[in-house]
């Protein structure tokens, strides 16, 4: 087989699973679904799998993006994606949850935040829900600052600073996160109504500015402890957060 078959080939299988969604002056390019069995507490759950990538530049065919990919150095950025679980849709009752990367709590187990407890936390409400999409957002570390400045923010935490003090010191605002590339992938993968897994007021006021269907939201509290009360009542405190048993307002 020569290379011009191969290819064709390769290009034929591609362009089945990539859609181009276009932003006004923008594109994000989707990518899947691709199978992805995930262990879950010990026991295989499949999930779908999409990746995807927003762009300045319009790349019209499939050719053009795979092309576009080796010289796109993409390994020193970060692309965001989404896990699908069930007939997410046309399902009439769907979770979401848009969830920040968190280098520390989701790879290492850190207590000092709760992002591992929830990430695992809600994939596992959309395995018993029957039906939802966890969006993994890059650029979202320490709540957009970068995991290099998230690192010098837990060095100010250690000597008395809270987290929204740490970020202020370091020359940032508490919380530069933005949802509309999740919000146009989401409203590309779903028509129907969602409930949002947050409890974080400001991640509704993105869906709802961006005319998205939302009917409704679940709180995700839990794994409360002495690394990480601080951190939670501050979010309850200063960043507008939700308050839930368990998390006073008091400091």
């Amino acid at each position: 087989m020569n290379q011009i078959n191969i290819e064709t080939k390769a290009i034929e299988i591609l362009e089945k699973k990539i859609q181009r969604i276009d932003r006004g002056d923008r594109s994000v390019y989707l990518v899947g679904p691709i199978r992805l069995p995930v262990n879950l507490d010990g026991e295989t759950v499949h999930f779908k799998w999409y990746c995807w990538l927003d762009s300045a530049e319009v790349m019209d065919d499939t050719s053009k993006i795979v092309a576009h990919l080796s010289s796109a150095n993409l390994a020193d950025s970060q692309q965001s994606s989404v896990l699908v679980y069930g007939d997410f849709e046309e399902s009439e009752d769907a979770l979401v949850r848009f969830h920040s990367i968190c280098h520390t709590g989701d790879i290492f187990g850190s207590k000092r935040c709760d992002c591992g407890y929830q990430l695992k936390q809600s994939m596992k409400m959309m395995v018993a829900n029957g039906s939802g999409a966890l969006f993994y957002l890059a650029n979202h570390e320490g709540r957009g600052i970068g995991l290099f400045s998230k690192a010098m923010a837990y060095v100010l935490q250690e000597n008395g600073y809270d987290t929204v003090e740490a970020n202020e010191e370091l020359g940032f605002v508490d919380d530069s996160r933005k949802y509309d590339e999740a919000i146009t992938v989401l409203q590309q993968l779903r028509k129907k109504p969602i409930t949002l897994i947050t409890n974080n007021p400001k991640k509704l006021d993105a869906l709802t500015d961006a005319g998205a269907l939302l009917v409704g939201r679940t709180p995700l509290w839990g794994d409360i402890s002495d690394f990480n009360e601080k951190y939670l009542q501050t979010k309850v405190l200063k960043s507008g957060h939700l308050q839930a048993e368990g998390v006073s307002r008091d400091e």
